[in-house]
C-alpha cells in the first residue's frame, strides 16, 4: 500500500505557484519557505490530507502580514492608548510614511545636488505652526529630547527642578534617573506639594546648569499646593544667566478648552522659556518623536551636541511629522472632540443589532494627557466573557472591561468601520453562547 506522505507536494512545486511567488515578494523567501515546510509537516503527521496541502498553504499566506504587529480597533474609549501605539496617524501621514520608505531627499538639496540640513521641511512646518519659536529640532522621542536638553545645557552641572515634578513615566522610567544618566546633577527644590520662587532662587549659583520645569502629565496634586509659573521662572533664570527648559509632555500647539490644565508650546514660549520639549505622538496626533522648540541659540546648542546624532529622527518620522503638522484634522483630535450625541447614535445602532444595552461611559485622553479629565460618552455593554474573542478575532477589537461588563466604546473607532465592530461583536457573542 502506498505511503500517503509520498503524495505531499514537493517544496519546489509549491514555491512555483504564482500566489506563493507573490507572497515571497511581500513577505520574504525565508518566511514563505518556512510556512511551506510547516504545512508539509502537518500533512506528514496526518493532520491534513496531502491533497489539502496547497489549499492550506494559500489560506495561511492570505492571512499573513509582513509584520507580526496586528491592527487593532480601539474600543476602549482611551484616545492615546500607549499599549496600542499611542496616536493613530492621519491618512496623509500614513501616505507620507509609505512614500518615505524608498529613497527621499532627507538630507539633500536636489536643486544644487549638495548636502542639506536634515529634516528641513519638518523643521519649517514646526516653525510655521508655532511662530513664537525661533528654531526647532526633532529627535526620536520625548525622553530623548529631555536627555539631550539637560545634557547639552547643563553638562555635569546642576539641573534645578521642583520635587513635585520628579515624575515617573511609562514602563517604570523615572525622570530623575533619565537626567542623572546624562552626568548632570539634580538640585531638588521645594516639596512634593508646594514650591515657591524663593526655593529656586536659593538654589541658583555657580554650579547651576539649567532650570527645568516639568508638566506632571499623568497625575494631579490637589489641595494645599503651590507652583511657580513659567513667566516667573524665566525672569529668575535670565537674571542668573541660566537657560529654562520646560517639558510640556503631551505636545499641544495651541490651548484647547477641553484640556485647560494642559500647557501648550505657544503660551510657554511666550512666557519666556528658552527650550520647550514634548512628545509628537500624543495630543499632536503624530508619530513617536521628541519635539524641541525655542530660542535659536539654545536649540542650536542642542543640535551641535554629539548626543544629537544618537537620538536623531529617521526619515519616516520626519515625513509623518511634517504631514501631521499640515493636516486639517487628526484621528486624535476627532476622537477627543466627538459629540456625545454622535456616539449615542452609533452605539444605539450597534446595541440594537446585538440586542444589548447602551450605558454611560466616560472616555479618557490617555498617554499622560488630561489627567482626570472625563470625556463624556456611552458604550454598548456585552457580557464580560465576550472580551477574549473580541481581542483575538479578525479584526481584533479591544474593549474596556469594567464592573463585570465588556464595553464597546466607539469614540476611537472611525465611523466607517462600525460594521466591522458589529461583525466582530456578533462572532464574539456566538462564541460564548
Amino acid at each position: 500500500m502506498e505511503d500517503p506522505r509520498r503524495r505531499i507536494p514537493r517544496t519546489d512545486v509549491l514555491a512555483a505557484l504564482e500566489p506563493v511567488r507573490a507572497a515571497e515578494r511581500s513577505l520574504g523567501r525565508t518566511v514563505v519557505r518556512g510556512m511551506i515546510r510547516g504545512v508539509q509537516e502537518t500533512a506528514r503527521r496526518g493532520e491534513i490530507a496531502p491533497e489539502a496541502v496547497e489549499q492550506r498553504l494559500l489560506e495561511l499566506l492570505a492571512g499573513r502580514r509582513p509584520s507580526s504587529l496586528r491592527p487593532v480597533l480601539n474600543a476602549t474609549g482611551v484616545v492615546i492608548h500607549t499599549n496600542l501605539g499611542r496616536a493613530p496617524l492621519a491618512e496623509s501621514a500614513v501616505r507620507a510614511l509609505t512614500e518615505a520608505g524608498g529613497y527621499v531627499d532627507v538630507e539633500m538639496d536636489l536643486t544644487t545636488g549638495s548636502r542639506a540640513r536634515r529634516g528641513e521641511a519638518a523643521r519649517a512646518a514646526l516653525l510655521q505652526r508655532c511662530p513664537a519659536a525661533e528654531d526647532a529640532l526633532v529627535v526620536n522621542n520625548g525622553a530623548a529630547a529631555l536627555v539631550l536638553a539637560t545634557t547639552a545645557l547643563a553638562g555635569d552641572a546642576e539641573v534645578v527642578v521642583s520635587r513635585g515634578e520628579l515624575i515617573e513615566i511609562g514602563a517604570g522610567f523615572r525622570l530623575p534617573d533619565l537626567i542623572a544618566s546624562t552626568g548632570a546633577r539634580l538640585r531638588e527644590v521645594g516639596t512634593t506639594n508646594r514650591t515657591h520662587l524663593s526655593d529656586y532662587s536659593a538654589a541658583l549659583g555657580p554650579r547651576t546648569g539649567c532650570l527645568l520645569k516639568v508638566h506632571p502629565s499623568n497625575f494631579r496634586v490637589e489641595g494645599f499646593t503651590a507652583e511657580v509659573e513659567v513667566a516667573e521662572l524665566s525672569g529668575l533664570a535670565a537674571s542668573h544667566g541660566a537657560p529654562l527648559v520646560v517639558d510640556i509632555g503631551s505636545g499641544l500647539f495651541d490651548a484647547d478648552p477641553l484640556l485647560p490644565e494642559e500647557p501648550d508650546f505657544d503660551a510657554v514660549l511666550r512666557a519666556g522659556a528658552d527650550v520647550v520639549i514634548a512628545s509628537g505622538d500624543k495630543l499632536l496626533g503624530g508619530p513617536q518623536a521628541g519635539i524641541v522648540l525655542g530660542r535659536a541659540e539654545a536649540v542650536a546648542q542642542l543640535a551641535r551636541h554629539p548626543l544629537a546624532r544618537a537620538v536623531r529622527a529617521d526619515k519616516l518620522t520626519l515625513a509623518a511629522l511634517e504631514a501631521t503638522l499640515h493636516a486639517d484634522e487628526t484621528p486624535v483630535g476627532t476622537a477627543l472632540h466627538v459629540s456625545r450625541d454622535d456616539l449615542l447614535r452609533r452605539s444605539e445602532r450597534l446595541a440594537r443589532a446585538l440586542d444589548v444595552t447602551v450605558v454611560e461611559h466616560d472616555g479618557r485622553v490617555g498617554g499622560g494627557g488630561g489627567a482626570g479629565v472625563p470625556l463624556p460618552g456611552v458604550a454598548a455593554a456585552l457580557p464580560e466573557a465576550a472580551a477574549a474573542p473580541l481581542r483575538t478575532g479578525d479584526p481584533a477589537v479591544l474593549p474596556r472591561l469594567t464592573d463585570g461588563w465588556c464595553l464597546i466604546d466607539l469614540r476611537c473607532v472611525p465611523e466607517d468601520r462600525d460594521d466591522e465592530v458589529l461583525s466582530a461583536a456578533r462572532t464574539a457573542l456566538e462564541a460564548i453562547r
